[in-house]
């Protein structure tokens, strides 16, 4: 039955106007609230602050419940049928059947997680993260908090759990990316009443009665109750789950086998790209790639090799500030500069204009130079750029163009603004997430800088060469580890052969394609395809063709699966077309 309703996803997409079928607005909403009950610390995320006293329900009974309502969401969608569809509507049925299809897939493979807790995932990574996005307003948010504390110790036993079962059924994690796990959450629990956890009630409001006895209640629950379960976590991780992590790296060497790491894929990129397909693009853009950098490196005058070049890049002073102050301002010039530019290229604009701000420096380290966050979906927060300023002298000039326009204008916050923007649309589109869309257009948008006046230098155009190469880097080593039997060696050789990082920064990026598999896929398959579809839409509308318009065709309905927007853009090409006379 199952493989019965994967089979009937048809993705036929056709543009029009928000409609009203009271049957489906009721399901999407209805499996909406389910999902912020079910998930709390997405609710806290979105702004909804109804759930912010719990936490996920980690046991596997939880889990079975969670596939459970998938598949019941599939079938409810299905009876309904996409017939008498159109417009939004359709749009919206058919990404809701795709994303019910995938996880109803995913748990076929395997009903539970495969890696509850890495040294990139698990509640030492997770839960401060969350605190940290957390509201602290009122009386409510702190009696909140404390709940939520209380339940800390449930949520570890289910992890435990979680483990025990992937245990018996064989579906550990590779070792290395567990090894650091109990010094993370050791670090976590010796400093707690120090670090995040406990900085809320280091900070409470002046409005909030009584802020000493919320103090002392929340000392009494770190002490009570999280450090004994962290403690326990701890433990079984090193005298149990340690002891069994496979010596192997790869996706493919789990039970599931190569159809795992396929569907993983599948899951990433929205396609069916096997991953010779793929390790293959990613030689031939590498190759590409390199010329082009090899290019910039003549136009700046260089004399020598593209590794003596970036060792040039990473060390001479001119290519570093050396205040963070005027790093954070450097970040603002760039964007400021891409706003005035951006009506050539965008026919819309979201109404909100990103942020720039210092990341605090107690939240600095293994950060990025820039990264986006998101604004909440109650819209109190807005979305900002936070820049790294500390250690200066790895935040190179150079890099900076090319990371505002990915994380900042037009990249993040322009697709995810304007995907939040439409009140019209389901709210699981308003939040959806599918990486290759969004990792795409953000590559996608490293690619609008000499359009937008950017990249006036051979430094600053290397600088964006150099981080799409990365990426095409990451296709090669992805599938070497996870299909091809490449070892860590062999893919921490790769890079440090063929890309600008540091052994440190590609031993960090290997480890981070063994936790993840088929994550680092993304950014470049949805790049192409974007690149792809912009030249069809030019070549079949030539002088008809508006790239402003092209450009909000593409974001206007949010984050789509690919075979999604190609079915969209290929709509709105036809639209463009000269209508024949009645």
């Amino acid at each position: 039955m199952l493989k019965k309703i994967l089979g009937t996803l048809l993705l036929i997409i056709t543009t029009g106007v928000h409609a009203a079928n009271p049957q489906l607005e009721a399901l999407f909403e209805s499996d909406w609230q389910w999902t912020l009950a079910h998930a709390p610390e997405m609710s806290t995320t979105t702004g909804d602050i109804r759930y912010n006293h719990k936490l996920t329900s980690t046991t596997l009974a939880a889990q079975r419940v969670c596939n459970k309502h998938q598949q019941d969401m599939l079938r409810e969608a299905l009876k309904i049928g996409r017939g008498t569809l159109s417009g939004q509507e359709l749009i919206s049925y058919e990404q809701f059947v795709y994303e019910k299809s995938l996880a109803a897939e995913g748990a076929f493979l395997y009903p539970y997680t495969v890696q509850p807790v890495t040294y990139l995932d698990g509640p030492q990574i997770s839960f401060p993260k969350l605190v940290a996005q957390t509201p602290f307003n009122n009386a409510y948010d702190y009696h909140s908090y404390l709940a939520r504390l209380h339940t800390l110790p449930a949520y570890v036993d289910g992890i435990i759990e979680e483990l025990q079962q992937n245990m018996k059924a064989g579906w550990v994690a590779p070792r290395i990316v567990v090894e650091p796990v109990p010094a993370q959450l050791r670090e976590l629990r010796l400093h707690l009443t120090e670090g995040v956890l406990y900085q809320p009630f280091q900070h409470i409001p002046g409005n909030v009665p009584k802020p000493g006895v919320f103090a002392q209640l929340g000392r009494k629950e770190l002490e009570e109750h999280v450090a004994p379960a962290l403690l326990k976590l701890e433990n079984f991780i090193t005298t149990q789950y340690l002891p069994a992590c496979r010596d192997s790296i790869a996706a493919s060497a789990t039970p599931g086998g190569m159809a795992y790491y396929q569907y993983l894929i599948k899951a990433e990129t929205s396609g069916n790209a096997t991953p010779q397909e793929l390790h293959d693009l990613g030689m031939t853009e590498v190759a590409r790639l390199h010329l082009e950098m090899q290019n910039a490196m003549h136009q700046a005058g260089f004399k020598g090799s593209l590794a003596e070049f970036r060792k040039f890049l990473n060390s001479d002073p001119r290519f570093f500030y050396t205040s963070g102050n005027d790093l954070v301002h450097g970040f603002s010039d760039i964007v400021a500069h891409v706003y005035k530019a951006l009506p050539t290229l965008f026919a819309r604009l979201p109404g909100s204009e990103v942020g720039i701000r210092a990341l605090p420096l107690a939240e600095a380290e293994q950060q990025p130079m820039a990264a986006y966050h998101g604004a909440s979906d109650d819209g109190k927060s807005a979305g900002y750029l936070a820049v790294n300023v500390a250690n200066l002298n790895t935040r190179p000039r150079w890099r900076m163009e090319t990371l505002a326009l990915h994380e900042a204008v037009p990249g993040r916050h322009l697709q995810i603004s304007i995907a939040g923007e439409d009140a019209d649309l389901p709210r699981f589109r308003r939040n959806a997430s599918c990486p290759v869309f969004e990792e795409g257009w953000a590559l996608y948008s490293q690619g609008l800088g000499a359009e937008l006046g950017l990249y006036q230098d051979p430094y600053s155009k290397f600088g964006a060469l150099d981080d799409e190469n990365l990426r095409a880097a990451r296709l090669v080593v992805d599938t070497g580890i996870h299909a091809l039997g490449w070892s860590r060696e062999q893919a921490l050789a790769y890079l440090n052969d063929n890309t600008s990082g540091s052994p440190a920064e590609n031993g960090a990026e290997v480890d981070r394609a063994v936790v993840r598999p088929a994550r680092s896929l993304a950014g470049k398959i949805g790049q192409l395809e974007i690149s792809a579809l912009r030249r069809s839409a030019g070549d079949a509308l030539g002088k008809r063709f508006d790239v402003r318009a092209f450009h909000n065709a593409v974001l206007e309905n949010g984050p789509l699966p690919l075979p999604m927007l190609d079915e969209q853009i290929n709509n709105w090409i036809a639209q463009q077309q000269p209508q024949p006379a009645n």
